[in-house]
């Protein structure tokens, strides 16, 4: 039997973004709730409440508004795949299809900076997408719980990207 087809949310953006925090596809209860990480044990508004001085468990919107009054972007490589349950591991390979980056860029001329939220995004980015640019990349520990590393270290190395991003 096929997995359902998944889609993807819109990018969390502002007009004054100029880093772009890119994972590979929302979680199921991500794409149930129709909020990005809304998974309470992922570490993404965590790390972002930490690093921007906001409650991680403030409302949606107000988190939304606080990373982008920073100049950050979240989107996913993934406009649409499939896949049973919330593991990267578990998209099928030939049902990825990718956001349009080219129109993305091409509309958030300030971007300058793309931060790979762990390991899937960057390879399903670097094998999908096509994009002539000058952009620095980085990737940094997925913030899903999927991923083992502590808290502690994942925030350390967040915090010094989120950083550098900013100058």
């Amino acid at each position: 039997m096929d997995s359902p087809v998944l889609y993807g949310l819109p990018p969390i953006v502002g007009d004054d973004a100029h880093t772009l925090i890119l994972g590979n596809m929302p979680s199921v209860i991500s794409l149930a709730a129709q909020r990005y990480y809304d998974n309470p044990s992922n570490a993404f508004w965590r790390i972002m409440g930490d690093v921007f001085g906001f409650a991680a468990d403030a409302p949606y919107e107000q988190r939304c508004t606080a990373v982008t009054a920073h100049g950050i972007a979240a989107w996913d490589v993934l406009h649409s795949c499939q896949r049973e349950g919330s593991l990267d591991s578990a998209v099928r390979p030939e049902s990825m299809v990718p956001n349009d980056f080219q129109r993305f860029f091409d509309e958030h001329r300030g971007i300058e900076v793309v931060l790979f939220n762990g390991a899937a995004a960057e390879k399903n980015f670097t094998r999908l997408v096509n994009v002539a640019n000058d952009l620095r990349y980085r990737r940094l520990p997925s913030t899903s719980p999927a991923q083992t590393m502590p808290f502690a270290d994942k925030f350390t190395i967040w915090r010094e990207a989120l950083s550098e991003a900013a100058t």
